[in-house]
C-alpha cells in the first residue's frame, strides 16, 4: 500500500517554517547563553537606580522616617552633616506624634532666621542699633544669644530649652560657640548659620554674671526697668530709651532659678528688649509652661506635654561628622548586629562618695529585678541544645556601657565573659571610652561624650544614673523611659531600697525651679506649682525639681 502524501500546500508551510526557525537559530542562542546576564544587568539597574534616589537624602526617604515626622526641613545636602539623616534612621520610631503646628512653627523660624540671621542686612542694622548702645525701637528682627556653662547634658538642655524661648517669642537664636564646641553640632537651619559672628557681642569677653549691672535682677533693683513702663502713652517711648541688651541669668544657684525669671510681668518687660544674652545650665523649659501668656502656643505645639526635649532635641541637636564618625563605627560595629541592646549609663560625682561595690550592686540588682540582664550559671553550657540556645540561635544582648571610670565596665564585662547565662542568651559588654575625669573644656572629650549620648539614645533600654543631665539627654532623644538609680546619698542608703525606679515621663528634670514670687501675687507665688498644674510632676531622682508629664 503506498503511503499517503502531503498535500502540496503543507510542504511548503513546513519548508517555510523550517527557513524562519534556522533565520532565528543564533538570536535564540544569544537569549539563551546571555539571558542570566541580562537578567544580572537588569537588578543591577534597579539597585543603581534606587540608590540614585535616595542619595542625596534631600526629598527622599528610605524604609524609615527620615524627616521624623516633618521635624526636619528636607532642604539640607547629605555630606554637609551626616547625621541629620542618617541618625534619624537608627532610632526606634517615636512613640509621639509631632503636631502639625509645631512643625509649621518651625518651618516659620527657619524663614524669619534665614531673614534676620548673619549675613543679612536686616542682621547688620539690628547690630548697629546695638553698637549705638540704646535698645530703640521695636525691630522686625530680635535676638537671643545662647552662652555655654557647665557639662555638655547642662549645654544641650540650656540650648534646647533656649530655643523654646525664641520660637515663643519670635526671637532669632544665635550661639556663641567656644573652642572647646567647635563643630560640635550641625547648624540645625537651612540657608542661614546660628552661630554668633566672629566679631563676638559687647561685654562678651568680660562676661557675665547673675548681678552684673547688664542683667535683668540688677536692672530691676536699680529702676533701669520696671513694669509700669507705656510705650503708647506716658513711658516717653520708653523701650527706646532702655540699655541697648539685657543679660538674663538662669544659672542653677543654690538649687533655685534666679527670681524675676518666670513671672509674666517679667517676661512682658524682656519682651522690650530687642537683644538679650542668656546663660542656662537648665532645663528651663519646664518653667516656660508656667508663664500663662505662653501657655496656649506650648499646649498646640506640645499636645504630649511629656515629648518636648524629645522633639525639639532630635530636631535641633545633630552631631557633627567628626562626633558621628565615632557614632557610625562603633554603632556598625558592636551594637547593630544585636537582637537588643541596653544601655547602662553610670555618672558618680566625687562629691558624693559613693562606693564602687556599693553602685555596681545597686546596678546589677536594677537590672536583675527588672528582667533588663539574664542571670549567670557556673554551668559552662547551660541553656545550650546542639550548641544554640534551646535548639534555636542563640540570641544576641548588646550592652553599651557609658561612664567616665573603668571599672563598671571590666566587672560586668567580666561576668559575662567567664559565664554562661541560664537563658543560653550571649551577653557581650562594650565601653566606647573612659575619660576619667569630665573635661568640658575639651573638644575631643565632648565629641567622645556626645557620640555616647547618641550611641545611648539608640539603645532599647536605658539604666541611667539620677541626677545626671548626661542620662537625660539621652533618654529623652530616645523616648525611652529609662531605669533611674537613686537615691543619690549613699550613706543613708539601705540594702531594702528599691535599685532603680521607672520616671513618668521621658522628659529631663528641672533641678532648679524657679521661686514663682510674682508681682501681685499675694504669697501665691510659694505653692507648689504641681498642685495647680496638671502636667507638672515633682522628679523621682529629685524631690523638689520639677518635670513635665503627659496630662
Amino acid at each position: 500500500m503506498e503511503a499517503a502524501k502531503d498535500p502540496p500546500e503543507s510542504g511548503k508551510r513546513r519548508g517555510a517554517v523550517t527557513v524562519v526557525f534556522l533565520a532565528a537559530l543564533p538570536l535564540l542562542l544569544l537569549v539563551f547563553l546571555f539571558a542570566s546576564r541580562a537578567a544580572s544587568i537588569a537588578a543591577d539597574t534597579q539597585l543603581w537606580t534606587q540608590a540614585k534616589q535616595q542619595s542625596p537624602p534631600r526629598n527622599a526617604s528610605s524604609g524609615r522616617d527620615r524627616l521624623l515626622g516633618g521635624l526636619l526641613s528636607p532642604d539640607f545636602d547629605g555630606p554637609s552633616c551626616r547625621s541629620r539623616y542618617e541618625g534619624s534612621e537608627r532610632w526606634k520610631p517615636s512613640p509621639f506624634p509631632v503636631s502639625s503646628y509645631l512643625v509649621r512653627k518651625l518651618r516659620e523660624y527657619e524663614a524669619h532666621h534665614r531673614r534676620c540671621g548673619p549675613g543679612t542686612a536686616r542682621y547688620r542694622a539690628a547690630r548697629a542699633r546695638l553698637e549705638s548702645g540704646r535698645n530703640g525701637d521695636r525691630g522686625e528682627c530680635r535676638y537671643v544669644v545662647w552662652l555655654p556653662i557647665q557639662g555638655l547634658g547642662n549645654r544641650m538642655l540650656g540650648l534646647v530649652s533656649t530655643f523654646l524661648y525664641a520660637l515663643l517669642t519670635g526671637r532669632v537664636l544665635l550661639v556663641h560657640e567656644p573652642a572647646e564646641m567647635e563643630a560640635l553640632f550641625c547648624e540645625p537651619f537651612p540657608g542661614t548659620s546660628w552661630l554668633l559672628p566672629p566679631s563676638g557681642f559687647p561685654s562678651l569677653d568680660r562676661g557675665f554674671w547673675s548681678s552684673c549691672p547688664e542683667s535683668y535682677a540688677s536692672m530691676l533693683e536699680s529702676n533701669v526697668i520696671g513694669y509700669d513702663y507705656d510705650d503708647d502713652g506716658g513711658g516717653k517711648n520708653a523701650s527706646a530709651m532702655l540699655p541697648a541688651y539685657v543679660y538674663l541669668h538662669l544659672e542653677n544657684m543654690d538649687l533655685r532659678l534666679q527670681n524675676h525669671t518666670f513671672c509674666e510681668e517679667d517676661h512682658r518687660a524682656l519682651d522690650r528688649f530687642n537683644w538679650m544674652v542668656l546663660r542656662s545650665d537648665s532645663y528651663f523649659a519646664v518653667a516656660l509652661f508656667l508663664v500663662p501668656a505662653y501657655r496656649d502656643q506650648l499646649g498646640r505645639m506640645f499636645p504630649a506635654k511629656g515629648a518636648v526635649f524629645h522633639h525639639l532635641g532630635r530636631y535641633l541637636l545633630h552631631p557633627g561628622n567628626r562626633a558621628w564618625g565615632v557614632v557610625r563605627r562603633f554603632f556598625d560595629g558592636y551594637l547593630a548586629g544585636a537582637d537588643e541592646r541596653l544601655g547602662v549609663q553610670v555618672r558618680v560625682v566625687p562629691q558624693s562618695h559613693t562606693p564602687f561595690e556599693a553602685m555596681y550592686e545597686r546596678i546589677q540588682r536594677c537590672a536583675r529585678e527588672n528582667g533588663l540582664l539574664p542571670e549567670v550559671t557556673d554551668e559552662p553550657f547551660a541553656g545550650v541544645v546542639n550548641g544554640t540556645a534551646n535548639g534555636s540561635k542563640a540570641r544576641r544582648k548588646a550592652v553599651l556601657l557609658v561612664s567616665l571610670k573603668p571599672e563598671y565596665y571590666e566587672r560586668l564585662h567580666g561576668t559575662y565573659y567567664a559565664n554562661a547565662t541560664v537563658s543560653g542568651e550571649v551577653v557581650t559588654v562594650y565601653q566606647p571610652s573612659h575619660d576619667g575625669d569630665q573635661r568640658t573644656e575639651s573638644r575631643a572629650h565632648n565629641e567622645r561624650a556626645l557620640a555616647e549620648i547618641f550611641l545611648l539614645s539608640y539603645c532599647d533600654e536605658m539604666v541611667t544614673t539620677g541626677w545626671s543631665t548626661f542620662g537625660y539627654v539621652a533618654h529623652a532623644l530616645a523616648g525611652v523611659r529609662p531605669w533611674l538609680l537613686v537615691p543619690q546619698d549613699w550613706s543613708r542608703a539601705r540594702d531594702d531600697d528599691v535599685a532603680c525606679v521607672r520616671p513618668a515621663s521621658v522628659e529631663p528634670c528641672l533641678h532648679s525651679p524657679p521661686s514663682l514670687v510674682c508681682r501681685g501675687g499675694g504669697g501665691k507665688g510659694l505653692d507648689d506649682p504641681v498642685a495647680r498644674v496638671p502636667f507638672l510632676r515633682h522628679c523621682e531622682d529629685v524631690g523638689f525639681g520639677l518635670k513635665l508629664v503627659d496630662d
